[in-house]
């Protein structure tokens, strides 16, 4: 059974996971400080809020550091990181094509490079704007309309259970972001390695939350734009990373 599962963990090659989870860290990490702080403000600062009003002092820190709600987000994208694995690496091995998870790759390095180009300056942005990421298609706006909706008695009076519950509903929003980060996860092409490789990039995103958790929207506001360049020198050199594993895996 060890061997199984270390065999999964190599399934795109020696080397292969700790690339990819490495580059989802810092995508993570980057994604959190440009995106997701802002993105997720409201949901992070209502639960610290009334968390660091009850308990002890150790209850009121682990409140407000929302454990709890990152349980649920790392339950969450561990979970579709494993499907997009598991599902890559059957249809690797049910076509026969090699350069299947080569493809996810490049698609991955796609995605992250349109994410840096997002973060750009407008005088900088070397993209017409039609091939950035436009508005969500109503089917998924729908999808996130749902989820939004079941969100709203979780975060009205939010606990363990409830805080859990939260995360785990949000991993599920639609994000270009998250697109990235599963295309790279699925092209691990097995289920345990596309868990760890998404793990790695929800870890990435918890310092950009807790910080909004402790100081709220002062730390938005102390952010500034200029992290937002630094953020998109990051994803473009993920996307080169992640480019060059492509062309090395289907060498």
């Amino acid at each position: 059974m060890i061997a199984n599962c270390l065999h999964d963990l190599t399934a795109i090659g020696p080397g292969g996971l700790p690339t990819v989870a490495l580059v989802l860290f810092l995508a993570g990490l980057a994604g959190g400080l440009t995106h997701c702080a802002a993105m997720c403000a409201p949901f992070v600062i209502a639960q610290a809020s009334l968390a660091t009003g009850t308990g002890g002092t150790l209850s009121r820190l682990a409140g407000a550091a929302l454990l709890p709600y990152h349980a649920g987000r790392i339950v969450g994208y561990s979970t579709l990181g494993a499907l997009s694995g598991l599902a890559a690496g059957a249809l690797n091995q049910a076509t026969g094509l090699r350069h299947v998870l080569a493809a996810l790759l490049l698609a991955a390095a796609v995605l992250m490079a349109l994410q840096a180009l997002q973060r750009l300056p407008g005088r900088w942005r070397l993209a017409p704007a039609h091939l950035l990421p436009g508005p969500m298609p109503r089917l998924m706006q729908g999808a996130a309309a749902r989820l939004t909706a079941r969100m709203a008695p979780l975060l009205a009076s939010p606990g363990r259970a409830r805080g859990f519950g939260l995360g785990l509903l949000l991993s599920g929003l639609p994000c270009g972001l998250l697109y990235a980060a599963l295309a790279a996860a699925a092209a691990t092409g097995s289920a345990l390695a596309g868990a760890v490789a998404m793990l790695a990039f929800c870890l990435g995103t918890v310092p950009s939350l807790v910080g909004v958790a402790f100081l709220g929207r002062f730390f938005l506001r102390a952010l500034g734009p200029r992290y937002q360049l630094a953020g998109a020198l990051l994803f473009a050199l993920n996307a080169l990373v992640l480019a060059g594993t492509a062309f090395h895996l289907s060498a």
